[in-house]
């Protein structure tokens, strides 16, 4: 029998023994499964080793669960839309399906290499017609709903990849002042910023365009963030910093234009509403566009402003003049870019005095610094120099002169000009697409009956067949995009905009409950049963766009009566980085490391113990060679056993420890699984790999401790490195298949096993210590004295009164306690000191056998005789002998 393990010899048979017992799937009537997700992978040619990260966490929970007696789902498919395929495909002249179907060929082998066991009776394709009619069905079901809108809107163009870009896919170029975005989310200014996929500078176009009208939810998808405890707190920011919330009021501004008498600006700061000195609108305001036709500076300065990504303090000022309603005053009207767009109402009253921005274009253009408010507590001010940000009290504002910021907010929004608002960033989700490689949207425009949405019998509306062009592929589709209006019967035009691929993605987690369901999207039935998805592991970049998504598309499905969950997920994980030399590892950067390259399991173990799986980690070859290792050392512990013929059937003490071990460490890895912190799971698995070794090499094993600690060490590891447990199963002559057997459970309790662990490492640390100080080569024997029992009951006094009360007194009020007269005194004085600091302990015969089991490796370690036993009321060892610290005395 070979002593090396090699997981190229054996892959493909355990692959074959999961497959024909069906291991991986997830039974129909299963009440409620454990549902274990991880994002689909677009499907780009091949895995890379993000994937595999994502992959073997959700794999190896998956495995732990179905072990411990779930019924797991775990299913895998693929993002198959997108304008990558199209670019790929133009680039070796072939169709975007071909290159697609291909790239999926390549990447499921890959995950099947790697040892994924996933169900794949529901795998799904979102570029199958079978997938894709129910984006087409759901759009057509929001439309009859009110949540479809078409219009005519300004929209980011990117001219290399000549197609829309929702706001969310615009990011901010590298060089760009950080300042401008909202940390965490990539969202930018509509101008000045990049293509997500390309890299290529956006421009701004007016088109007609479909929407989804996510602003619906703004408010839901706002609060609900609260609700997703197991949801990590930075993507719960970022969706709420990109919702943007913010209450304020609404201040209407009176000027004299001919398509607009009045301007809407929201503040959150109405307090301040006297130190208005100008109005500027943002360049994308309908009223700047009005002005724009008519007066060539404010046009030039918004075509200008459009093509930069360094606009500043800039601004024109227009003609016009707004009338200040609460003063009458007349206020200069200004475009400027600093007013964004998405932000309230794109129009902002400028108060220099009380607002970092807006003092900073006043100081550029000249205008006038108003004070407003000042400090209550009369502090003053660097005013006009630096405005005063904060609440205070009224001053130069009329009858409101003397109240506080809070209280005036509330009586300034009585007036007629104002009134109260809640204003979110989040727009609409523009989800048209001139490309070819996606759903066509179901609607036919027809000039009698304007838009008309496809019947479902006449769904799915397929893609013609690829022909290479620019622009819009399905609009020179001339025979595809001739049709008839299904309502009148007229000649008519299919819609020929695909939709944005991040629709697949927002409700495909749906399809793999019931993948061949025909009478809809989904089984509602098995998706109320089987939702919310448990764990879903992926990248934190999709904060804002997918995970948005996904939980919009919940709510409304919920909404329409499809669905009776209102959140999908119930807990994220966002795994980290991998890097190689410091940077991401990627193929564009000629550092990235080929999943295969070092094997398997070699590759999904040091990714799971390498770090915590939301922290990123650097992929080194030593660290890669530890992990190879660490397979062929429990490899040997198997094969060592097998081979061996000398066996012990009596137990000693040093067994029992052993036993003690192996429940404690099945303790320890469980909740380490249970907590998704692999990289201690491993290190647990290594810890009693090598006590194993050690115990095999004290003494000749005791067959029953040290055989079911072999087995639990399989099944421990089966999760991480699935076709080496398979091979220690075998070998130790099990029925079945490690994949399939139950999870390993304590024979004993051990409730108190990390206090115990830390009595023993922390004995032998002093033990250590004590020898390097005294300069001990080769002790004679080691004494470890567990402390008197009524030093135990002194601990738990103090443990259990409150840090305020006489402890002391507490302690000596104990007459078991007290008759120990001084020593007890002492040790109560001791303990009072230490106060709130004093840590759980197991009690004194639990210590005691702790340490007598444990002697072995006393023994072992230091090649002495060890003598454990309970402190004597005379013995002078007594005094220094703590609950569970024991005294020690080295000879």
């Amino acid at each position: 029998m070979s002593r090396r393990y090699d997981h190229a010899r054996v892959q493909e048979y355990w692959q074959q023994a999961w497959e024909r017992e069906g291991v991986f799937e997830c039974p129909a009537e299963a009440d409620d499964p454990t549902y274990v997700l991880g994002m689909f992978p677009y499907t780009s040619g091949s895995l890379h080793m993000g994937h595999i990260r994502n992959y073997a966490i959700t794999d190896a929970y998956a495995r732990y669960r179905r072990m411990a007696g779930d019924d797991v789902l775990h299913p895998m498919g693929w993002d198959a839309f997108g304008l990558p395929a199209e670019n790929a495909a133009y680039e070796r002249n072939t169709d975007p399906e071909s290159w697609t179907r291909t790239c999926i060929d390549q990447m499921k082998d890959d995950l099947r290499e790697m040892g994924f066991g996933y169900d794949w009776s529901r795998e799904i394709t979102t570029c199958d017609p079978e997938y894709y009619q129910w984006n087409q069905w759901l759009f057509t079901q929001f439309y009859d709903e009110g949540l479809v809108d078409y219009g005519a809107a300004t929209v980011n163009w990117c001219p290399d990849c000549e197609t829309v870009l929702a706001d969310a896919q615009v990011e901010t170029p590298p060089e760009t002042d950080e300042g401008e975005t909202i940390a965490g989310t990539g969202h930018s200014h509509t101008h000045g910023g990049v293509c997500w996929r390309c890299g290529t500078g956006v421009e701004q176009r007016d088109l007609d365009q479909w929407f989804f009208a996510i602003t619906d939810y703004a408010e839901e998808l706002y609060h609900g963030l609260d609700d997703l405890e197991g949801w990590p707190d930075g993507v719960r920011d970022s969706q709420r910093n990109w919702i943007g919330r913010q209450e304020g009021a609404r201040v209407a501004f009176s000027i004299d234009h001919d398509d607009h008498d009045t301007v809407e600006a929201f503040t959150t700061r109405l307090d301040t509403v006297y130190g208005a000195t100008y109005l500027a609108l943002s360049p994308g305001h309908d009223l700047a566009r009005a002005l724009a036709e008519a007066d060539e500076a404010v046009a030039e300065y918004v075509e200008s402003v459009a093509t930069t990504d360094d606009t500043g303090m800039s601004g024109v000022e227009t003609d016009l003049t707004a009338t200040h309603p609460y003063t009458g005053e007349e206020l200069p009207v200004y475009v400027a870019a600093y007013v964004l767009d998405d932000v309230g109402t794109g129009a902002v009253m400028g108060v220099p005095a009380h607002n970092e921005q807006d003092h900073a274009f006043a100081d550029e253009h000249d205008l006038p610094v108003q004070r407003a408010v000042e400090p209550v507590d009369g502090s003053g001010t660097d005013l006009p120099h630096a405005p005063y940000t904060g609440d205070g009290m009224l001053t130069g504002s009329g009858e409101y002169d003397g109240l506080a910021s809070s209280a005036a907010r509330e009586r300034l929004c009585e007036h007629e000009a104002a009134e109260s608002a809640v204003t979110y960033r989040l727009r609409d989700w523009l989800i048209s697409r001139q490309r070819y490689w996606g759903t066509p949207i179901p609607i036919v425009h027809c000039d009698d009956c304007g838009h008309v949405p496809v019947p479902e019998e006449e769904l799915p509306v397929e893609l013609p067949d690829y022909v290479q062009t620019t622009g819009n592929p399905l609009d020179a589709a001339e025979e595809w995009k001739q049709t008839t209006c299904p309502d009148c019967g007229a000649d008519a035009v299919r819609e020929t905009d695909t939709m944005d691929t991040f629709v697949d993605s927002s409700w495909y987690f749906l399809r793999y409950l019931s993948p061949h369901f025909e009478d809809a999207p989904f089984d509602q039935q098995t998706a109320d049963e089987w939702l919310p998805v448990d764990v879903y592991v992926g990248g934190e970049e999709h904060a804002v766009l997918h995970l948005l998504y996904i939980r919009f598309f919940a709510r409304a499905l919920s909404d329409i009566g499809l669905l009776d969950r209102e959140e999908p997920v119930e807990r994220l994980i966002n795994q980290g980085t991998v890097l190689h030399s410091g940077e991401k590892m990627s193929k564009s950067k000629g550092n990235d490391i080929a999943p295969h390259e070092y094997g398997a399991e070699t590759t999904r173990l040091f990714v799971l113990s390498a770090a915590h799986p939301s922290q990123d980690f650097e992929w080194t070859v030593k660290d890669v060679s530890t992990a190879y290792d660490f397979q062929q050392t429990l490899y040997r512990l198997v094969t060592e056993y097998t081979d061996r013929t000398e066996t012990r059937t009596e137990s000693t003490d040093h067994d029992a420890y052993l036993e003690r071990e192996i429940d404690r460490t099945i303790a320890a890895v469980t909740e380490e699984y249970d907590r998704f912190r692999f990289h201690r799971v491993i290190g647990e698995i290594q810890r009693f790999a090598r006590l194993l070794g050690r115990y095999a090499g004290y003494d000749r094993p005791y067959q029953f401790a040290y055989g079911r600690g072999l087995r639990v060490l399989a099944r421990l590891v089966a999760p991480i490195a699935p076709f080496l447990a398979e091979e220690m199963w075998q070998l130790l002559d099990e029925d079945g298949l490690v994949a399939e057997s139950r999870w390993p459970e304590p024979l004993r309790d051990v409730d108190n096993y990390r206090i115990e662990r830390q009595v023993v490492r922390r004995t032998l640390d002093d033990v250590r210590e004590i020898t390097e100080v005294v300069d001990i080569d080769e002790p004679n024997e080691i004494e470890l004295v567990v402390a008197a029992d009524w030093k135990y009951r002194a601990y738990e006094i103090a443990r259990e009164s409150d840090p305020d009360d006489a402890i002391v007194g507490e302690i000596m009020a104990d007459e078991d306690i007290k008759q120990h007269g001084d020593a007890a005194a002492e040790f109560a004085d001791r303990l009072a000191d230490r106060g709130a600091g004093l840590e759980p302990i197991i009690d004194g015969e639990r210590e005691l056998n702790t340490l007598q089991q444990a002697a072995w490796l006393f023994e072992d370690e230091f090649a002495c005789d060890v003598v454990v036993r309970r402190a004597d009321p005379d013995d002078d060892l007594a005094a220094k002998a703590r609950p569970n610290k024991p005294a020690i005395h080295i000879s």
